[in-house]
């Protein structure tokens, strides 16, 4: 069985270089057996740009969704970078999307998914479904068109994957 370090090679994944938290607020919180990430938007794409704008007037489904996953991938950097490995992660807990959606739109699920199938990709079905909370928002930081927390389960450094 691939560990998340070794599917994250195969499917031929970079992981973007971990965002930096803000003055008083962290990028991760361990405490009991739990990892908190912090919300993170997108940071640019392949082309060098970042998404922005609202989902269903500046960005189609589609675009949302790919910038989904791009913050997913900034989610995994974050927790790499916390954990020291993403093998640590025994369960990818909780999913919490937040939209910048224009008015009207309501496919905010199909949006989220771009995240979530990430992480069943990289965990695989048993460790990377969760539990996923969505809602649409006027505005977001940044005009970011998607913003993600995450809760993952970690392993001890030394158990085995």
């Amino acid at each position: 069985m691939p560990t998340p370090e070794t599917r994250l090679a195969q499917l031929g994944i970079d992981l973007p270089a971990p965002v930096p938290g803000r003055p008083s607020v962290v990028p991760a919180v361990e405490i009991g057996g739990l990892l908190f990430v912090s919300s993170r938007g997108p940071a640019p794409g392949p082309d060098g740009r970042r998404p922005s704008g609202k989902v269903g007037r500046e960005l189609d489904p589609a675009e949302a969704r790919a910038a989904a996953r791009l913050v997913a991938l900034n989610l995994l950097a974050t927790i790499r970078e916390s954990l020291g490995s993403l093998d640590r992660v025994a369960r990818v807990v909780r999913v919490t999307g937040m939209l910048n959606v224009a008015p009207g739109f309501t496919a905010m699920a199909d949006v989220l998914d771009g995240a979530s199938d990430l992480f069943v990709e990289v965990f695989g079905p048993e460790a990377g479904m969760h539990a996923r909370s969505v809602i649409g928002a006027a505005e977001l930081p940044n005009d970011y068109p998607v913003a993600l927390d995450v809760i993952v389960a970690v392993r001890d450094a030394g158990s085995p994957g």
